[in-house]
């Protein structure tokens, strides 16, 4: 098992930022990094950033590979469900797509009372809401109760540095910000994706509370799955077995996802308004070891630590390369 101690000689490995030179038309996100190539492809470079509360934390090694291998795992899960951006993956932090036009609706599914953000149901509901997102949920309910049924809890997509809007049905319609079809396309393709990663999480010993999905359309104006599914950055991750006993005592589920992050800053300061202290290195490496630990529990496969001589980035320069130049 792999601990903060036995990742310290792998501290500095972090990819905090994938400038590669000849690559076209970059764009730089809150965790990734793109590249818009002329023929329709995108590549997308997951960055060990972390970003929470709408803005930057800090950089954990290893988060970006562990980000686009658990994806993967799910995009291949799931492709029955909806079809999905991919096309290649020349490395281990790096996902080749096609170019889509990204719908201006992010899709948050949740099955649980939970969250710690601003627009989190859990949040609003000790705020005394019941209506929220177009739904109303029942009263007596406790933080991280199973909801009766999973519900789609919709928001704008902010840009950098601004806050994520909660939505609901009627003003996305409203708005215009998707036509009635394609809402109906990417709300059944979104529970239908919750169910299958909560059945699939369920045989690995966990419970997928909640996630958030990103959708596009292509070409063809065929709407497509994009950016992730099922991490630990979109994803809440709770361990079943300690579930019960620890909802009964009125204690938080055991989880891996990043709340392990956000639990550290909120202690320390309002991460909406305050300065986010400098997060010390004994953090972020237990938050290395935390997304490990996420990806083997998720997926059943180990994580290979790769030779600590080698820079994440000299190895993505390297390998894109290789990938761009076979012609593929």
């Amino acid at each position: 098992m792999k601990d903060a101690a036995s990742l310290a000689q792998h501290a500095h490995q972090i990819l905090d930022d994938a400038e590669i030179a000849g690559l076209p038309n970059r764009y730089r996100g809150k965790v990734r990094d793109n590249y818009d190539l002329p023929d329709g492809r995108r590549i997308l470079i997951a960055t060990d950033r972390i970003s929470a509360f709408d803005r930057p934390l800090a950089s954990i090694p290893f988060k970006g590979q562990v980000l686009t291998q658990t994806a993967r795992f799910w995009f291949e899960r799931t492709a029955d469900l909806c079809p999905n951006h991919v096309i290649a993956y020349p490395d281990p932090n790096v996902v080749v797509g096609r170019r889509l036009d990204i719908l201006p609706v992010e899709i948050v599914v949740r099955g649980y009372l939970a969250g710690t953000t601003s627009t989190s149901i859990l949040t609003r509901y000790r705020r005394g809401e019941r209506e929220m997102y177009g739904h109303r949920l029942p009263e007596g309910l406790r933080p991280n109760e199973r909801l009766p049924e999973a519900i789609i809890t919709p928001t704008t997509k902010a840009a950098d540095g601004a806050h994520d809007e909660p939505l609901s049905e009627t003003e996305i319609l409203q708005q215009g910000l998707l036509t009635a079809a394609q809402w109906r396309t990417v709300s059944e393709a979104a529970l239908a994706l919750f169910a299958r990663g909560q059945a699939l999480a369920a045989e690995r010993g966990l419970i997928l509370a909640d996630t958030k999905y990103e959708f596009g359309t292509d070409s063809d104006g065929r709407i497509v799955l994009a950016d992730e599914v099922h991490t630990p950055d979109s994803s809440r991750y709770w361990f079943a077995e300690s579930y019960a006993e620890r909802f009964a005592d009125g204690k938080a589920p055991e989880s891996f996802d990043k709340d392990y992050v956000r639990n550290w800053v909120v202690a320390r300061c309002d991460p909406y308004r305050d300065p986010i202290p400098p997060i010390p290195a004994e953090v972020v490496l237990g938050a290395a070891a935390v997304y490990i630990r996420a990806y083997e529990t998720i997926t059943g496969e180990t994580f290979v630590l790769p030779d600590p001589a080698e820079m994440p980035l000299d190895r993505i320069r390297r390998n894109l390369a290789t990938y761009l130049g076979s012609g593929a």
